[in-house]
């Protein structure tokens, strides 16, 4: 997704307190109207966070979409743009009725409306919804009558914005498209979100796909196959590796193939599938057997694959190579474990 040549159309800012607290919701009289360099500042600083963005969700309701309120402010929005600030009130009226939860943060909500968005060469529309929760304390220097004045501000840094959430304008009729961010994303609180106040189910593609079969895969190598078999921590780690290997060096997943390069023995595969379908959850159908491999989601994972054996508190191996040339042994006059290096060159 390219932003670059994004324009921010227009925006609105309200103030969503906590009704659960009686806090107060306060409805700016009009939308604002940013002179052209802080409208360019406004744009580059609301969108940035999404580049690293890559889930991508759809509005939802168990009745039937219609009935999903920010869905159906989206949709009357990108329909007319006339009706673009009394959208932005309705939707900072429907944040402050789903903010019950007694921790959620008063902050300042911002709705606005970028063109231009590039995504899969594709221009698209948008809006933004933003929210601030997070005051900062900020020094400025004011050049007074005879000198210098230090004055102190409290206020928004906007790339650091709580929460966002960013509405592309297609695929209207499955409830859109959307990327979410949520800075506190975590503890009950936080929930309210995406669940009460944008109501959204996160979609299957690319990203989500490959993420989730690489974490299936750590889970099984860390946690069934000790279990179920005689494997060394070598014979673990070189599994790991075979597996960010496969994903690093093909554009398209196969599972068979996978399996075959990766795991070898067929009873090593069958321990797999049998984990894979005891861990999907309940109602969840079968994952497809072939599908495009994202390489942000393997640059993520990689992060977390860890090919490291620690020894004690004074050393960590770490493997990335041929497993035949370490090997384990026992000294029994020392009474230790120890493992044993073969390389050519000491760099």
């Amino acid at each position: 997704m390219i932003f670059t040549d994004a324009n921010l159309e227009r925006i609105g800012v309200h103030y969503t307190g906590n009704k659960q607290n009686s806090g107060s919701l306060l409805l700016s009289k009009q939308e604002q109207r940013p002179n052209e360099e802080l409208r360019s500042r406004l744009r580059e600083a609301l969108l940035q966070r999404f580049t690293n963005c890559h889930e991508r969700y759809a509005f939802t309701h168990s009745s039937s979409l219609e009935f999903n309120e920010v869905y159906s402010y989206a949709r009357t929005l990108f329909a007319d743009r006339v009706n673009f600030f009394e959208q932005s009130v309705n939707i900072a009226r429907h944040l402050f009725e789903s903010s019950l939860h007694p921790k959620i943060k008063p902050g300042e909500l911002y709705v606005a409306l970028f063109n231009t968005i590039l995504d899969d060469e594709e221009s698209l529309e948008a809006i933004g919804l933003f929210k601030a929760e997070t005051k900062l304390l900020f020094a400025d220097l004011v050049p007074g009558d005879e000198d210098l004045d230090l004055q102190l501000k409290e206020g928004v840094e906007l790339a650091r914005m709580d929460k966002g959430c960013l509405i592309l304008n297609r695929r209207e009729e499955k409830g859109f498209e959307l990327l979410i961010y949520d800075s506190n994303g975590k503890g009950e609180e936080a929930q309210y979100w995406k669940d009460k106040f944008l109501g959204v189910l996160i979609q299957q593609n690319e990203f989500l796909r490959t993420q989730e079969f690489l974490t299936l895969t750590k889970n099984f190598v860390t946690q069934q196959m000790p279990d179920e078999f005689e494997v060394s921590k070598t014979e673990q780690i070189d599994i790991l590796n075979r597996s960010m290997d496969y994903f690093k060096t093909h554009g398209n997943f196969d599972r068979q193939e996978f399996e075959s390069e990766v795991l070898h023995h067929d009873d090593l595969i069958q321990s797999f599938r049998n984990f894979d379908e005891q861990h999907r959850p309940a109602g969840e159908l079968e994952p497809p057997g072939e599908f495009g491999i994202s390489a942000q989601a393997v640059k993520r994972q990689a992060r977390v694959f860890k090919s490291v054996i620690k020894l004690d508190k004074n050393f960590h191996i770490y493997v990335h190579g041929n497993r035949e040339l370490i090997e384990k042994g026992y000294d029994e006059a020392l009474q230790k474990h120890y493992y044993k290096i073969y390389f050519d060159q000491e760099e």
